[in-house]
């Protein structure tokens, strides 16, 4: 295929994920049909997805599929790979995906294939669904994606991997493909610091950032600075909305449940508003249903602190931190472009060069 075949192949599917979340009509008649006939195996994908991951409710698919219908045009596609000289050497590369949210391994396969390598995708059981139903749609497109999409049982024959995983699984991953190029992705997370300056507009698209896909992603903040405690009040005003949107799903309000009874035995310091738990704790890294917060009086120490600590975070949100290589504005962690890479890894660069 050539890499305009590839790039319309994959405008297709950003019309099929707009039909798919807003009924917006293809650009022929063709497609339409071709969409049409595909509704109950699409319900079925979707249903399918919830059933093996109770995380992956048809919101959390639905607004997936949305972000990528906007990102997958060809103009987009064409802009993002346009800087790279990719080499006319085809790789066997593989992709160890991760199953956290719905289609988060999708960045990594588009990659591969319009850097015009072959990617040997090994999905997460979290997340085999949505992507099984998508390689298989790209089939039904161009029969040659049967030889640049593989999804495969093990990892064998490759020359390059993309791995993504917890800390302790990164340690076996670099060790393991330690002999071929490689980008091993590890535990990131994100932050927010409010200096009080903040609109009730602003501080309310904080909550998508900490609760669109229940808070599991990299790009949910965990952590949030305060410069007083008069802003925590409207801090949680501005976030009520997402109450009953996380605390009557069963998983989330287990952990909600398990981390406060957790708290109250430990005695420690939180503030609770019955769908999330403020805790006191100097750490980034927060359970389901926590945030952790500290004040500050000095903002570049917390700068400082961020910069220090660089690898473990992937966005930095607040009206001070615009200058944080990771600044994303309110509201926007979870609507990455192609550019935001995982772990600041320009996997583009990374492909062109093996």
């Amino acid at each position: 295929m050539t890499i305009e075949q590839r790039i319309s192949a994959f405008n297709e599917l950003s019309q099929l994920f707009k039909y798919i979340t807003n009924n917006v009509q293809p650009t022929s008649i063709e497609l339409h049909e071709k969409f049409k006939a595909l509704d109950e195996e699409i319900e079925y994908a979707v249903k399918d997805a919830e059933a093996y991951n109770n995380w992956f409710t048809k919101e959390n698919v639905f607004f997936a599929l949305s972000n990528w219908s906007e990102a997958l045009t060809t103009e987009s596609l064409s802009q993002w790979i346009a800087p790279y000289n990719f080499k006319p050497t085809d790789k066997n590369v593989g992709i160890i995906m991760a199953g956290n949210l719905p289609l988060v391994g999708f960045h990594d396969l588009l990659a591969v294939v319009l850097a015009d390598h072959t990617a040997l995708i090994k999905t997460s059981s979290k997340d085999d669904k949505l992507m099984k139903f998508i390689v298989k749609y790209l089939y039904t497109i161009n029969e040659d994606f049967k030889d640049v999409l593989k999804i495969i049982d093990r990892l064998k024959d490759f020359d390059a991997v993309i791995a993504t995983g917890s800390n302790n699984t990164a340690r076996y991953f670099e060790q393991y493909f330690s002999k071929v190029p490689n980008i091993i992705r590890k535990n990131r997370t994100s932050v927010a610091v409010l200096n009080g300056t903040e609109t009730p507009e602003e501080l309310k698209a904080l909550g998508n950032d900490m609760f669109m896909y229940f808070g599991l992603g990299c790009r949910n903040i965990t952590k949030v600075y305060f410069k007083s405690e008069e802003q925590i009040h409207p801090f949680f005003e501005s976030i009520y909305d997402w109450g009953v949107k996380v605390i009557n799903h069963p998983k989330y309000a287990n952990n909600y449940d398990y981390n406060r009874a957790i708290y109250l035995l430990g005695q420690d310091k939180f503030l609770d508003n019955n769908f999330v738990l403020l805790k006191y704790d100097e750490n980034l890294h927060s359970p389901i249903a926590v945030i952790n917060y500290e004040f500050y009086d000095d903002v570049n120490k917390v700068k400082d602190f961020l910069k220090e600590n660089t690898d473990q975070i992937q966005c930095v949100v607040g009206h001070d931190m615009k200058d944080n290589p990771n600044y994303v504005e309110f509201g926007k962690t979870q609507t990455p472009t192609l550019t935001d890479y995982a772990d600041n890894i320009d996997t583009l660069k990374f492909l062109a060069e093996i």
